[in-house]
């Protein structure tokens, strides 16, 4: 039984993660795309022009999906530790 709650438990947290992951990583893979297409056409090859718009765009991100992605880990954690008790015995 202990064996199937650590690997449930291992399962969450991955999927925790990748949704928490998503709301930041994707935007700034597609911001990456544009610009990276840009500098192609344009045939200018400034590093900064990548790396403005994706840190300004994973910041928008933040401060959208923050208090979702604030309350999802909170409600894991709270999960987490009302499970302890399962874990140790």
């Amino acid at each position: 039984m202990q064996e199937e709650f650590v690997l449930s438990l291992g399962q969450k947290m991955l999927e925790v993660t990748a949704m928490l992951a998503g709301p930041l990583l994707i935007p700034a893979l597609v911001i990456g795309l544009i610009v990276g297409m840009f500098q192609a056409a344009t045939q200018i090859n400034e590093m900064t022009l990548s790396f403005i718009p994706k840190l300004a765009v994973v910041g928008i991100a933040l401060v959208v999906a923050g208090p979702w992605m604030l309350n999802t880990l909170i409600s894991f954690t709270k999960e987490l530790y009302q499970n302890i008790p399962a874990l140790i015995g």
